[in-house]
């Protein structure tokens, strides 16, 4: 996983709950605090999810609000400020949402070992969307954490509902 992930986790927990509960949480997960985390670099899934773990419960948090809280951290704060060009081309949460694969390939093209998930769209109507998240990581809550974020972004209402392991319906109203 990229660090990046690792980097905007720090900066909610921070924020949120400050720096003693994130050095506390990275010592309950055998690393340093003050290990420097670069963007680009790769962290193994195990260990970033460890730290997913023990921030769950060290702040006594569900998985599903803390994906919530990074969710909308990233949208809203850190993509704006490592990939904004990707969100000018998009004028709706649809146009972003529908663009997700594409968008993590864009970004993740010249990153050596990247390997980002990908998503696929089946329509049920014509404002409710199934995306399937593609990955072995098993990340769905952060996918839903995240849609709630692009609709927070784009100031529109979604109905957002995890329906399984690999899918997230969202209505766009």
């Amino acid at each position: 996983m990229k660090g990046v992930i690792a980097i905007c986790l720090k900066e909610v927990v921070v924020s949120k709950f400050g720096v003693p509960k994130w050095n506390e949480i990275m010592t309950a997960s055998g690393l340093n605090p003050n290990m420097a985390i670069l963007a680009s670099v790769d962290l193994e899934d195990a260990v970033v999810m460890n730290v997913v773990k023990n921030s769950c419960r060290i702040l006594n948090l569900k998985l599903e609000q803390l994906a919530d809280y990074f969710g909308d951290h990233w949208m809203n704060s850190y993509a704006l400020k490592m990939y904004k060009p990707y969100y000018g081309t998009n004028s709706t949460a649809k146009d972003f949402i529908i663009k997700l694969s594409e968008i993590h390939t864009k970004v993740t093209n010249n990153i050596p070992n990247a390997r980002p998930p990908k998503f696929a769209y089946d329509w049920k109507d014509e404002n409710t969307l199934i995306l399937t998240y593609i990955s072995t990581r098993g990340l769905i809550d952060f996918v839903v954490g995240l849609a709630k974020g692009v609709g927070k972004y784009y100031h529109q209402k979604l109905s957002i509902r995890k329906i399984s392991l690999t899918q997230v319906e969202i209505i766009f109203h």
